[in-house]
């Protein structure tokens, strides 16, 4: 398939380019969804808490019964050799992986022995810090552990997330946000949310029901530390409405502000602001 930015994927003890063929219509993760993933980051020379996400993988592999292969650390050597294929220049998202290739008892449940892995790196250009986005509520909802295995950053998750982002694209937004099944804000679909009132952050505490995202984490700390109270707690939708700013936390564009819910045009704000700051001096340090 052509289209595909530059890529560089490991498996099996081999580099490969571009998007190499791994299973086949057998493979248990390609017809029941055994997989699980992570993301880090490579910009500017830098890789931020690279060693977080190589052991969350580990964790989520063994959250869906998959048996880890890797240790962390040789996961982190493998990045970092994978890096030096790119131009220094280049902005790369660095995705692990593991999935099952065979059945395990019954046929529905994976057999941890055939778990494999991959590492892939490939060129994903970063958002600018001028880049805002709109964002509506969405109808779909976040499951609870009794539904899906939430405690993983598992790929069978995304197809829900992903029903409410081209809902709200169809809509003329570029995100939603996706409320637990009680109806409070747990997240946006492919990243952590928080608003600012009155001088404070507030983010929704994790519940069990979203992915407590590292970036996330990170933010808050860094908050915190530069002085900000942050507050994790339960959290409307209306609460968003009314809030003075609202920016995500995630993998993929780091910190990103809001500039429109629904129909309520909101400026990116000073909070946002230093929150990205503080994470590329984070990241550089």
């Amino acid at each position: 398939m052509s289209g595909w930015s530059e890529t560089w994927t490991w498996i099996d003890g081999t580099w490969h380019e571009g998007n190499p063929p791994m299973m086949g219509p057998r493979s248990h993760a390609a017809w029941l969804g055994s997989s699980v993933f992570d993301g880090a980051r490579f910009f500017e020379g830098t890789t931020p808490d690279l060693d977080l996400h190589c052991e969350r993988v580990n964790a989520s592999a063994v959250a869906l019964g998959l048996k880890p292969t890797m240790q962390a650390g040789q996961i982190i050597d493998l990045s970092k050799e994978g890096v030096t294929k790119f131009s220094a220049d280049k902005q790369l998202y660095i995705k692990p992986m593991y999935w099952s290739e065979s059945d395990g008892p019954g046929v529905i449940a994976a057999d941890p022995d055939s778990t494999r892995f991959c590492l892939c790196l490939f060129d994903a250009p970063m958002a600018g810090k001028e880049a805002a986005n709109s964002i509506t509520l969405s109808a779909f909802r976040r499951p609870t552990m009794e539904c899906m295995p939430v405690n993983a950053k598992a790929g069978c998750l995304y197809p829900n997330n992903a029903r409410a982002m081209l809902e709200a694209k169809s809509r003329g937004f570029d995100n939603a946000v996706v409320c637990d099944m009680l109806g409070n804000v747990a997240e946006l679909t492919s990243a952590n949310v928080f608003l600012a009132k009155d001088g404070e952050v507030h983010t929704p505490v994790p519940n069990g029901t979203f992915l407590n995202g590292i970036t996330r984490q990170r933010i808050i700390q860094l908050l915190r530390s530069a002085g900000y109270k942050v507050h994790e707690r339960t959290l409307s939708f209306g609460e968003f409405l009314e809030a003075d700013e609202i920016f995500s936390t995630g993998n993929y564009s780091k910190v990103a502000p809001v500039n429109r819910i629904e129909t309520r045009s909101i400026e990116p704000g000073p909070i946002a602001a230093k929150a990205r700051e503080l994470y590329w001096e984070f990241a550089h340090a």
